[in-house]
């Protein structure tokens, strides 16, 4: 994904101006398809067994990774934790009133380092709301209800769940206690400052005092995916290269009418008819030969020769894509774009195979993006890295690899490691001249999404781009005679 500027925004809301006053769109509507992730039902049936799988081994695991005895995540409703959507059911769309959820390692009782043979597991507990589909022990208020509820008991609220915490911790007598704060990551500093005050002060100093920061966890959390949702992620992938197929052909794309503006929101449209999502607006350019950006204008109307470049993404099952391709309008009697389009685009297929050659776990995304910077210098490509982690959120958490602004490093969020079972968006951009446009430089930006594997490998997670996607003249129509 991409950043609008002051200036595309105000071509958005022109747009908006404009489609509200034209009775007839540029571009065909078409009917839309059947669900292409199943039913509603059957989506959380399939999210509900990755939370269950993520937290029975993901969570034990980076627990002792980062020698966290107990995790204390206290957040309340329309103010959640960043990490709440990947220790939640699919059925859970906020915090109910408030919720403290508390994760202990049991194989560190009784001060005992853990054991890489400790099964023990660890617990996990929800002091206010349900139990998440049966992974969180629940606990219930004590409190009696003078009313006709049908026997409902009260829920676990306000002080009195700050007394259930202070119980809990008593009881098990952690040595450290981790919170999320953070001066880096937003993904680990989750934790309001309103909680953590009235958390600090019903627990006295005697436990607010083994608060640490539980910022590489949560980080690391949120971020690991499982091999059985790489494996699902090939399904978004493959929705969004048929849509992008669709949206750059002839279906859609009338030269000489087509704005990119109504890329934009055909994109929009057939998100919402297929019943899924996108994080982000949609962003559609042109290049075209002899013409600036500044004279082809905010919203130009596509022409035969021009190069055509997407900015789009699809939010399903809580997992997100980025994805960024390119097009050609074939000119009357080409078959294929000018040789030298073909070889810019090689090119920036190169610098993606530089990343991958430099991504592995254990390297931070400033080294990484040192030694693909110094690979580019080497091999003379003139472009910009600015790659990021993808899953729960668009721009996820875990380190980034430069930034467009920043390729000298970006402190702090730089230094996070690459660890296996992770995501990122290969965003990035090769400038090239082409000899057909008189030397005239071309940018070629492509952002595909891959997968660090349990084996610590990148792959695909479904391909990448190597052809152009072309719009063909439209045969002429037969007339009878």
């Amino acid at each position: 994904m991409s950043f609008a500027s002051p200036t595309t925004t105000m071509r958005l809301l022109r747009s908006l101006v404009a489609l509200a006053t034209v009775a007839t769109p540029a571009f065909a509507q078409t009917k839309p398809s059947a669900h292409p992730f199943g039913t509603m039902k059957e989506q959380a049936a399939v999210q509900q067994a990755w939370l269950v799988k993520r937290l029975d081994t993901f969570l034990p695991a980076l627990m002792r990774k980062h020698r966290v005895e107990m995790w204390v995540v206290p957040m309340r409703e329309y103010n959640e934790d960043p990490v709440f959507s990947a220790i939640t059911s699919p059925t859970t769309f906020a915090a109910r009133r408030r919720t403290i959820y508390v994760f202990y390692d049991r194989c560190a009782a009784g001060g005992v380092e853990p054991s890489a043979t400790c099964d023990k597991g660890v617990e996990r507990l929800a002091l206010g709301g349900n139990s998440q589909g049966g992974v969180f022990k629940a606990v219930a208020s004590m409190k009696a209800v003078n009313a006709a509820v049908g026997g409902r008991q009260a829920e676990l609220w306000g002080d009195e769940q700050w007394e259930a915490l202070k119980s809990v911790i008593v009881e098990r007598n952690p040595r450290t206690i981790a919170i999320n704060t953070s001066k880096v990551f937003a993904f680990t500093d989750g934790l309001s400052s309103g909680e953590l005050a009235g958390m600090s002060d019903a627990l006295g100093t005697t436990w607010s005092s083994k608060f640490r920061p539980a910022e590489a966890l949560a980080l690391d959390m949120i971020a690991s995916r499982l091999p059985e949702e790489s494996a699902y992620y090939k399904k978004h992938q493959q929705l969004v290269w048929s849509l992008v197929e669709r949206m750059f052909s002839n279906e859609v794309i009338v030269p000489g009418k087509t704005r990119t503006s109504d890329l934009v929101w055909w994109w929009r449209q057939q998100v919402a008819d297929l019943g899924i999502g996108t994080w982000f607006q949609p962003s559609i350019d042109v290049q075209r030969k002899g013409v600036t950006g500044a004279q082809l204008g905010e919203d130009p109307v596509i022409m035969p020769g021009d190069m055509l470049w997407c900015d789009v993404g699809i939010t399903a099952l809580r997992l997100n894509t980025d994805t960024q391709h390119n097009g050609y309008v074939l000119k009357e009697g080409e078959t294929e774009p000018p040789a030298g389009l073909q070889n810019a685009l090689k090119r920036a297929n190169r610098l993606q195979d530089i990343l991958f050659e430099e991504t592995r776990p254990g390297r931070s995304g400033n080294e990484i993006l040192a030694a693909v910077r110094a690979k580019m210098t080497a091999e003379g490509l003139d472009g910009t890295m600015y790659s990021h982690p993808i899953g729960l959120h668009g721009h996820g958490a875990g380190p980034l690899i430069g930034l467009w602004d920043y390729q000298d490093g970006v402190p702090g969020r730089g230094d996070a490691l690459v660890i296996p079972n992770m995501w990122f968006s290969s965003e990035l951009q090769v400038t090239s001249p082409i000899p057909e446009w008189g030397n005239q430089p071309v940018r070629v930006r492509q952002e595909e999404d891959f997968v660090v594997g349990p084996d610590g490998k990148p792959q695909w997670a479904l391909g990448r781009q190597e052809k152009f996607w072309l719009v063909k003249p439209k045969p002429a129509s037969k007339t009878k005679a």
